[in-house]
């Protein structure tokens, strides 16, 4: 039987997760936190014996370095790795950079939430939900999924938000439903697909 294997994991901590900054496409690292989240999420995925047999990431150092280390900890730093900025993080716009408390002294918390929350309300000079979902799913129905249909191990390091696109329309989600949906940091989670690419199983590798 073909193993159509998707796993998607969120970036590990990044410098700016940690200082509760809207972050974006603002390039920020992992902090030694997250390396250790990235690290634990390789050890985790080793110890399921998956073989990946390609690797997508974003354009984004953070989640970059989250797939570097680990498949670093699999030992599979030899696949096929590609970066494509339709797997971005959320563009926050003019929030990009602000603690998320002096943004709701300046917005109110109301403003905020509606656009961290909504579905398709942007920032100003940023994306909604829906545009980033716009933005990833071509990436996702073009060139990521016909691999995992081949039977391809596919594993994703990528965003929040991203992910969030990838998962609503895996799992069939409203929008209503996806916004609620929290994705943590570092922690893997297997997709198993249908030749039709529904979901036939689903594990999630917290610790």
């Amino acid at each position: 039987m073909t193993d159509r294997l998707l796993v998607l994991v969120r970036h590990g901590q990044s410098e700016w997760n940690l200082k509760n900054l809207f972050t974006g496409w603002r390039d920020v690292d992992l902090t030694d936190e997250g390396v250790a989240e990235a690290r634990a999420a390789g050890k985790r995925l080793k110890a399921q014996k998956i073989k990946f047999d390609v690797a997508f990431t974003s354009a984004l150092v953070r989640a970059q370095r989250s797939l570097d280390l680990i498949l670093e900890e699999m030992g599979q730093t030899k696949i096929p790795t590609f970066k494509d900025q339709a797997l971005n993080e959320r563009d926050y716009g003019d929030l990009v950079g602000l603690n998320k408390d002096d943004a709701r002294k300046k917005w109110g918390a109301e403003q905020v939430h509606l656009w961290r929350r909504s579905y398709d309300v942007a920032p100003p000079g940023g994306e909604s939900l829906k545009d980033t979902v716009a933005r990833a799913l071509p990436y996702f129905v073009q060139e990521i999924l016909p691999r995992v249909l081949r039977g391809e191990r596919t594993l994703v390091s990528a965003h929040g938000n991203s992910l969030r696109a990838l998962v609503m329309v895996l799992e069939r989600l409203s929008p209503e439903e996806i916004v609620k949906r929290e994705l943590a940091t570092g922690v893997p989670i297997l997709y198993r697909l249908e030749a039709d690419s529904t979901v036939a199983s689903k594990l999630d590798l917290a610790a």
